[in-house]
């Protein structure tokens, strides 16, 4: 899985298609190999109409050159619902099988057997991991995808995976970055064999759900100056340091290409000292209120997350 991936993710607005098969188009043509998308995002379609295009366009020889990962939404997350899900977003995608299939949330919404739904605020539910595990697992074994993993998962619920798992996980992609590092989660995980993969590693600036705490962070901008590169750049190459892939989405053509200039130096040991110690309260940008209920599985976040907040 090629370290770097291009994120899909962003608020849904008239247009967004042709945007994102435009950036994904720009993203291969810069040397991007590894695409991220799930079906919430809506963003299947265009990622699978760019990769169609660029295998016109001679931009890759095969499919086989790209990294695609997508994701079950909570509304699939029921046994007898994850392979039909995964099917609907290869017949999105235009493509025979993925590369990595995760469970996008630990929780359930109610059961819908097609489209995806959005409201997060009704009708929540326990997941069943072990039965959808299963799903999961036969997902690969039937090579509809090579390997799957989790989103969002805490030491305690990927413990549970692993309880009861045939196939273990392989990836788990989490908010990470220099103001909320995971480290009990980072340990946890490599300790178990399994990748961490980092989201908003930029802080998600720019979207409804982000914040530019991130960016503004003041030893950042310092460090980044000292070494001439950008806070992206520098927070980019900290998460790579950390042993994490990174998810990192931009459409700006400009600064697609920064994000991918982050191998050819590193960050000094005292620069890595100075970044874990920032003194900026560590903690998460997506919190997920949505998921907590009085009447559903999670009354708090701290059971929603574990306490890992």
């Amino acid at each position: 899985m090629p370290v770097l991936g291009f994120g899909t993710g962003s608020d849904r607005v008239e247009g967004s298609d042709l945007v994102t098969k435009q950036a994904v188009l720009e993203a291969i043509k810069l040397g991007y190999r590894h695409f991220d998308t799930a079906s919430l995002y809506g963003s299947e379609a265009a990622l699978g109409e760019a990769i169609i295009e660029a295998l016109s366009l001679g931009l890759i020889k095969s499919r086989n050159e790209l990294f695609i990962t997508s994701k079950l939404w909570s509304t699939h997350g029921y046994a007898d619902l994850v392979l039909p899900a995964l099917k609907t977003s290869l017949q999105n995608l235009k493509l025979d099988y993925l590369d990595l299939y995760l469970i996008h949330w630990p929780i359930c919404l109610k059961k819908r057997s097609e489209g995806v739904s959005r409201d997060r605020a009704y009708d929540l539910f326990p997941m069943d991991l072990s039965s959808v595990w299963a799903a999961m697992e036969d997902c690969q074994r039937f090579g509809f995808t090579k390997s799957i993993g989790l989103s969002n998962f805490t030491c305690k619920k990927v413990a549970d995976i692993l309880s009861v798992a045939k196939i273990p996980p392989v990836v788990n992609q989490v908010e990470m970055n220099p103001l909320w590092q995971q480290k009990k989660l980072k340990d946890f995980c490599h300790g178990n064999g399994i990748l961490l993969s980092a989201f908003s590693p930029l802080g998600a600036v720019g979207t409804s759900w982000g914040s530019n705490r991130v960016m503004d962070c003041e030893l950042l901008k310092e460090i980044a100056k000292f070494k001439g590169k950008t806070v992206a750049q520098v927070c980019l190459r900290w998460a790579y340091e950390q042993g994490a892939s990174v998810i990192v989405k931009s459409f700006n053509a400009e600064r697609m290409k920064q994000n991918l200039e982050i191998f050819d130096w590193s960050l000094s040991e005292d620069e890595v000292k100075l970044m874990d110690q920032i003194q900026i309260p560590q903690s998460r940008g997506i919190r997920a209120e949505d998921f907590v209920s009085g009447d559903g599985p999670y009354k708090t976040l701290e059971e929603l997350w574990d306490g890992e907040i």
